[in-house]
């Protein structure tokens, strides 16, 4: 009998790069008072964002995922002739085909890489980094790079104030790549699923408006009370403990969920130095995008260091939550 001849895996993966990309208009919260009865305090207050970043009518997806790949190929000195997928995730797609990740691969000069998208909202980049991983270690390919993609305001009512204060546009990327013994593993088994019986709490109401609906307290007690226990099942399976970790970077939803989610991983042995990432503050909620830029501005501030071990959370209303431990670049 002939057997099957199956690439030889590898020990792990590791992140080898990192990028982002952000739009140059910013909205303000006095901006959106103008149009919409809120002020800058309300909104600070409800969900701690300052200014938000919003595409022009000019500005694709497509081209804020190529800008922020570019970043990440650069970071990780790899000639995009050399690259071996592209996952792009994203829930923003003006059209569900053609799917994004086939034209960014092209535009990068990776024409040919096997290349989808991923749909997981807000959990997106989180799922796409677990998937991508796993080809790796498996050997399907040499290397993948993940792209979170969002153009919300595409999709936004901006006579809505639940929505238009909170959503924003943007792009980040992180190159996955094999990683030997040697090097150690950088990227940690993935903790993940699903709850569809949230699927009304964050949805697009295509049917009548194209455009966001979010029931906010909703998605406030779903991820204050379900996401810390997602988030400590991925360092168990990391084999570390909440006191090994040295940022948190969950899915910039809220910055009153974020710091609810590190103060439940303080209380259960999370250092009191941990570093929890607050880019929301001045990028706004990007779904997919949200992790990525995050950690992105956060090394290149300096707040985030080569070799610091990081736990990445994401979570989408309850449809979808992933989270895995990774190491810094």
């Amino acid at each position: 009998m002939s057997r099957i001849r199956l690439a030889e895996p590898t020990v792990g993966a590791q992140l080898l790069g990192l990028g982002s990309a952000q739009p140059e208009h910013v909205v303000t919260n006095d901006d959106l008072a103008r149009r919409v009865e809120t002020d800058d305090a309300w909104i600070r207050s409800r969900v701690g964002i300052a200014e938000r970043r919003i595409a022009d009518a000019t500005t694709s997806l497509p081209d804020l995922a190529v800008e922020a790949g570019l970043a990440a190929l650069k970071d990780a000195e790899l000639d995009p002739a050399g690259l071996g997928g592209v996952i792009v995730a994203t829930c923003t797609m003006p059209n569900p085909i053609p799917n994004a990740a086939a034209q960014v691969a092209t535009r990068l000069g990776a024409n040919g890489v096997p290349a989808f998208d991923l749909n997981a909202a807000c959990a997106g980049f989180s799922y796409a980094l677990g998937v991508a991983a796993d080809m790796v270690r498996g050997g399907s390919v040499t290397n993948v790079l993940v792209i979170g993609a969002e153009k919300l305001s595409d999709w936004m009512d901006w006579d809505d104030r639940s929505t238009s204060i909170i959503f924003a546009d943007g792009a980040g990327a992180a190159l996955v790549g094999p990683a030997t013994a040697q090097d150690g593993v950088g990227v940690g088994p993935v903790s993940w699923g699903s709850s569809g019986d949230q699927a009304s709490a964050i949805r697009i109401l295509g049917e009548s408006t194209n455009k966001l609906h979010q029931e906010g307290q909703a998605v406030f007690r779903w991820a204050t009370t379900a996401v810390a226990p997602v988030a400590l099942d991925a360092i168990e399976r990391a084999g570390l403990t909440p006191a090994d970790i040295d940022v948190l970077i969950p899915h910039q939803a809220n910055l009153r969920i974020v710091e609810a989610i590190a103060r439940k991983l303080r209380s259960k042995g999370a250092r009191d130095d941990l570093v929890v990432a607050d880019d929301i503050v001045h990028s706004g909620n990007t779904s997919s995008a949200s992790i990525p830029m995050a950690l992105d501005h956060m090394r290149t501030a300096g707040r985030v260091r080569s070799g610091d071990v990081l736990l990445l959370v994401g979570f989408g209303a309850g449809l979808s939550y992933a989270g895995q431990v990774v190491v810094c670049p």
